[in-house]
């Protein structure tokens, strides 16, 4: 990376710190960096399964998000003390540059051993792509949750026809002049991970290049949000819970979410430094065993009001319990005269979804990620052809040790290959994680 493309990088996560949070959860009092949250007593008193960890105490790092659920509820829940980790912090970061830069230090210098991620960041980190050069092997350990995202947009384009296809609405997007006779101005809070791969993928299937039709940037999120209401922003990529608030205030509307994008789609993931893993693999387990039972205890709707009390407690996101409920019941109002969606499998899911595991970090998934960045080109090509991605994906990716710590439990019905098959997108484009050059030769809007 450049130390031109390394100033904006950390001008950019720098400036996000506090509004990417309002804007993906927290949207009461802003999170302080890297504070921690006691370990609970074990809800079950069950004895530890397996063997004892090496260790007992880990640091993990998280972003108050719909996505760090199973982590903040294997915490409060006592999941953690059960399996033996009886020391585990579950430390607040106020951006991902925050995560990035705290996981490169390391506990042992002040910062995290892992925690969540967007996806690639574990593996950009592991090169060194994103971390100023500075290699930090990682190990993707598990997958956290699936869907959770969609696309909003300002309200001065009601009627326009952008909702989730918008072909129809592209001569409008492409011809649109804003104040000052901008383009069409769209952003998402973080470049080159998850939320940039939604809004890119939303804009190209319907006849939009992101990169020259439009502005699309990563923009602080409060700024966003202002500029959606002073009329100076257009659209952004947005995550659980905002879809509640952006109705509720009159912000604008949600055209579409990645549910209906791409039906229970990976989102984000659990992943440690390499050099810890390897030292307590016992202790990875435990880890791994205490947030597979919070994914099964969160997927059973039973649950989601306790849940919904804990995740909206002043300790974790510290808002509303009324802003949380409607997706983690998986109900949205979408506004611009769309049907609402009232279903439970359309919010964000954490153990199973409707095409099996959301918890086991298929190799698969991976691939996509690493191939949308090939797609698009990001950090000049660094990762430039589908052998590079396959091989770096061999390096990060541990679901081995997933299947040990699910078997070791006692879990049933487990997957049994690394591919959950062909992947399909509400455009009818389709991703086959063995071939996929077919992928990108069918993209009509790329840069590779």
């Amino acid at each position: 990376m450049s130390s031109t493309s390394r100033r904006q990088f950390i001008f950019t996560f720098a400036g996000t710190a506090i509004g990417s949070v309002l804007l993906k959860g927290c949207l009461g009092n802003p999170p302080e960096t890297s504070s921690a949250v006691s370990t609970a007593t074990t809800a079950t008193g069950a004895a530890t399964v397996g063997e004892p960890p090496e260790v007992t105490k880990v640091k993990l790092g998280y972003i108050p998000i719909l996505e760090s659920a199973a982590l903040l509820i294997a915490q409060a829940k006592g999941f953690f003390a059960k399996h033996g980790m009886t020391e585990v912090e579950v430390l607040k970061q106020a951006s991902w540059a925050s995560a990035r830069d705290n996981v490169v230090l390391g506990s042992g210098g002040g910062g995290i051993d892992g925690g969540q991620w967007q996806m690639p960041m574990p593996h950009l980190i592991t090169e060194g792509i994103i971390s100023n050069g500075t290699k930090v092997p990682m190990y993707v350990l598990m997958q956290l949750s699936t869907q959770g995202n969609g696309i909003a947009v300002a309200g001065l384009h009601q009627g326009k026809g952008l909702h989730l296809d918008i072909t129809k609405a592209a001569d409008y997007i492409k011809g649109f002049q804003g104040i000052n006779g901008r383009k069409f101005k769209a952003a998402h809070t973080f470049p080159n991970v998850n939320q940039d791969f939604w809004i890119r993928y939303w804009f190209a299937a319907g006849g939009i290049d992101p990169d020259r039709d439009i502005e699309l940037l990563a923009v602080p999120s409060a700024e966003t949000v202002q500029g959606m209401r002073n009329g100076t922003m257009d659209a952004f990529s947005t995550g659980d819970p905002w879809p509640y608030r952006i109705l509720q205030e009159k912000i604008g509307y949600m055209a579409a979410l990645t549910h209906q994008i791409w039906e229970f789609h990976p989102e984000e993931y659990l992943a440690i430094r390499a050099d810890w893993v390897d030292k307590h693999p016992k202790a990875t387990k435990a880890l791994l065993k205490a947030v597979m039972e919070a994914q099964q205890w969160l997927d059973n709707p039973a649950n989601r009001p306790e849940a919904i009390g804990i995740l909206a407690g002043r300790n974790f996101f510290n808002i509303p319990v009324e802003v949380l409920t409607p997706p983690l019941e998986g109900k949205y109002s979408m506004g611009d005269g769309q049907n609402a969606i009232n279903d439970f499998n359309a919010g964000p899911l954490y153990w199973k979804d409707g095409l099996g595991s959301v918890s086991y970090p298929y190799k698969s998934h991976e691939l996509w990620f690493l191939t949308e960045t090939i797609r698009w080109n990001f950090h000049n090509g660094k990762i430039s052809d589908i052998a590079t991605a396959k091989a770096l994906i061999d390096r990060v990716n541990r679901a081995d040790l997933w299947l040990e710590a699910a078997r070791e439990a006692g879990f049933t019905d487990l997957p049994s290959g690394d591919s959950r098959g062909i992947e399909k997108f509400f455009d009818g484009k389709e991703f086959n994680p063995d071939n996929p050059e077919a992928y990108l030769k069918s993209l009509a809007i790329k840069r590779a």
